[in-house]
């Protein structure tokens, strides 16, 4: 038996050497941190749909935009944002047909176009990832198709299935793409926008809905045999689509991954009975031409995306914005695509865990999709310089800048006090009057209070990154700011009281009656007693306007709003492509909220905008289109029917040891740019969680004075009844 003093030794020892060890907290295994691998985290949910004719959820596009490829993409780095080709061989201009198909001049009035007409050449040599859905026999048939029942006995993933094939990407898959969104076994949230501008698209639509209900309805609707007039594949890597009308906005649906290729034999092998019962499916495993390929999918728990061995390996951008090259966004300068070998997604219910597991190390970024963890712990660095020397100690990177989003105060063109009036002269008036709260409100101080500054005020509809937005001092609105030697600032109170007088509300009293003008903002259920509503109030109050809240809960609020009931409120919209139509849309006549149930929430009216409007839309980016653009923010910065509100700031939080890391809410296919430096990681994570083992000596030597004290009692115990004994 060991002495005591022996004991003490050896537990010193077991201490020094676990000192010495690696980290004993980390959540994968051992080598994991020295692999080529991103790790990520999603908080919600498994992606409900990766089916792209169905997926339409941001948690969801990490995963569909590194799996498909669309025609166009949008480059990484420029902004404002511009298309580039993926798997297009170049950006394809429309030529356009009158109605008797005749071809028109490019600069033809948008009025006379009947037909533009998209003529896409495709890349040569791209081929789909491996998959089961390819994989052919001895005799050239196809392995798992048909397959019988008990085959699937023991198959839940694509993994399960021993053999793979592949075969290269066609104009065909897109013509099938395009398909899919007509089909009625879908219910694709893009089939609207297809039915209205794809030539015998609703059309297409209707006859697969008669064909699915007619009987017996076969397992899988195989779309080959019908024909689409609107898009066609004129040989195998020529695509051609023709738009009814001119639409040259329709460029960017070609960017979303609804337009995305889908091989027949990918949906004709899940389309297999007992399939979709063991979670075979295009949600569940996509089939693309992408960068990666999901190689694991455990529900609720984790999602493996690997490189795709089939990938050609497209180049790295060159050029980028101004301060891109300082950042070092421009060192892979022309090196194939994809860096990583896989990228891990974990769940994490909690955000706390998940915020500590990104300070150990062990995620490389918090979330892909997310952008506002950069803006939230930049905001934390601020009020906090504990979390600021401890982020500057990390090495993180912290981005953050303007996105192509906006959030406006609305006044409804259809109330008396605030919309446009009955008479020019009232819409005068009222007009004055929206000037004049417009200049009230500092929303400088709205995102430096309530934001921490992770925003800017805006002058007008659109947002940076928008071709056609003018930073200042060129952009500033005239009406609420003033230039001084290009110094922009808020015009005065005064100037507001002026224009309430001019109103007819001195002092914020209508002159007619002497009474207060009380104003009504809005909102859903909770926002009465919001520190912003009494910030609002407080606003108003400079100039002797007072503000009431009418707070109802989220469909009576929809109701009111469907209804032009509401007063004042406050809005948002997030760009779904970076063109100024997309954001017009929301001032536009005949999207009025009230009367044909669009966006155009303010139920704004103005013929001039609506003429400019119908003008821009037609009109192909350039000046000519700029100039137009410029008319219309200019024509609604004078009628005012928004507050413009605030710009908020996207960003993200990378480790130091990722590269190329730029945040953007409109790139989505960003996965396949990053790269990491694994011996960096391991060098840090190392250093971040070493064990912590000093407390363990003295309690090592608590418990062996306790292990000595009872060993002496016990000892002493037996010499006594062995005494006893002996007396006896």
């Amino acid at each position: 038996m060991l002495s005591p003093w022996r004991w003490v030794g050896l537990a010193l020892l077991c201490v020094g050497l676990a000192a010495c060890s690696k980290p004993v907290n980390s959540p994968y295994h051992e080598e994991s941190a020295a692999e080529n691998t991103l790790y990520s985290a999603f908080t919600t949910r498994s992606p409900n749909h990766l089916d792209p004719a169905l997926s339409y959820s941001g948690d969801e596009t990490p995963f569909t935009y590194s799996i498909y490829e669309p025609l166009y993409g949008y480059h990484y780095l420029d902004r404002p944002y511009r298309l580039i080709p993926k798997t297009a061989a170049e950006l394809v201009d429309p030529v356009y047909l009158d109605a008797q198909g005749h071809r028109l001049p490019a600069d033809a009035p948008g009025e006379q176009v009947a037909i533009s007409r998209y003529d896409i050449p495709i890349k040569q040599g791209i081929r789909f990832q491996p998959h089961p859905a390819f994989a052919l026999d001895e005799q050239g048939e196809f392995r798992y198709y048909p397959m019988r029942a008990p085959d699937l006995s023991d198959a839940f993933s694509i993994a399960d299935f021993a053999h793979t094939g592949s075969r290269e990407l066609t104009a065909h898959d897109y013509v099938y793409a395009f398909k899919r969104l007509a089909s009625p076994r879908l219910a694709s949230p893009a089939l609207g926008v297809m039915a209205e501008h794809i030539r015998g698209f609703k059309e297409f639509s209707e006859e697969l809905a008669r064909i699915d209900k007619q009987e017996p309805r076969p397992q899988w609707l195989d779309l080959r045999p019908f024909t689409l007039p609107g898009v066609r594949a004129l040989d195998k890597h020529t695509l051609r689509i023709e738009v009814n009308g001119k639409y040259p906005q329709f460029k960017y649906w070609l960017a979303m991954t609804f337009t995305a290729p889908m091989a027949w034999e990918a949906e004709r092998f899940y389309s297999q009975p007992r399939m979709a019962q063991h979670n075979l499916t295009l949600d569940s495993w996509p089939v693309g031409t992408g960068p990666f390929m999901l190689t694991e999918s455990l529900t609720n728990r984790r999602h493996v995306l690997s490189r795709n061995p089939n990938y050609r390996g497209e180049p790295y951008p060159c050029v980028g914005e101004p301060g891109d090259q300082a950042a070092g966004l421009l060192e892979d300068c022309g090196k194939p695509m994809p860096f990583l070998d896989k990228v891990v997604f974990s769940l994490e219910k909690e955000g706390v865990p998940l915020m500590g597991k990104f300070l150990q190390g062990y995620y490389d970024i918090p979330q892909v999709e997310r952008g506002e963890y950069g803006v939230a712990m930049t905001v934390a660095a601020q009020d906090s310089v504990d979390k600021a020397n401890l982020y500057q100690e990390r090495g993180l990177q912290l981005r953050t800048a303007p996105e192509a989003q906006l959030f406006y105060m609305g006044f409804n063109w259809h109330d008396p006090v605030v919309g446009q009036g009955d008479t020019p002269e009232q819409f005068e008036k009222n007009r004055k009057l929206r000037l004049a709260i417009s200049i009230v409100f500092d929303w400088e101080q709205y995102v430096s209070i309530f934001m921490n500054d992770q925003g800017q005020a805006a002058h007008g509809p659109l947002p940076p990154g928008v071709p056609g937005y003018q930073p200042l001092p060129q952009g500033a609105n005239p009406y609420v700011y003033t230039r001084d030697n290009g110094v922009v600032k808020r015009r005065s109170l005064d100037e507001a009281r002026d224009l309430l007088r001019q109103a007819g509300y001195p002092d914020g009293r209508d002159s007619r009656t002497g009474k207060p003008l009380i104003l009504y903002y809005d909102s859903m259920m909770g926002m009465g007693s919001d520190a912003t509503v009494d910030w609002m109030r407080r606003q108003l109050a400079q100039v002797g306007l007072q503000l009431e809240v009418r707070a109802t809960d989220y469909n009576r609020f929809q109701d009111k709003m469907k209804r032009g009931a509401a007063q004042i409120f406050l809005w948002g919209w997030v760009a779904d492509y970076p063109d100024a139509e997309n954001f017009f849309t929301l001032l536009y006549g005949p999207q009025a909220k009230k009367d044909f149930g669009g966006e155009n929430a303010a139920n704004y009216q103005s013929a001039e905008f609506d003429r400019l409007y119908e003008q821009m839309r037609f009109l192909n980016d350039g000046p000519d289109k700029q100039a137009v653009v410029q008319q219309m923010i200019h024509l609604v910065q004078h009628d005012a029917p928004w507050m413009f509100g605030y710009v908020p700031n996207a960003g993200g939080a990378y480790q130091s040891w990722v590269r190329n890391a730029k945040p953007s809410m409109m790139v989505r296919d960003s996965i396949q740019y990053y790269r990491i430096d694994p011996e960096q990681r391991v060098e840090r994570i190392d250093l971040w969680n070493r064990p912590v083992w000093w407390p363990a000596i003295p309690l090592g030597l608590l418990v062996l004075i306790l292990a000595w004290v009872v060993r002496s009692q016990a000892q002493a115990r037996r010499r006594r009844v062995a005494l006893r004994k002996e007396k006896d």
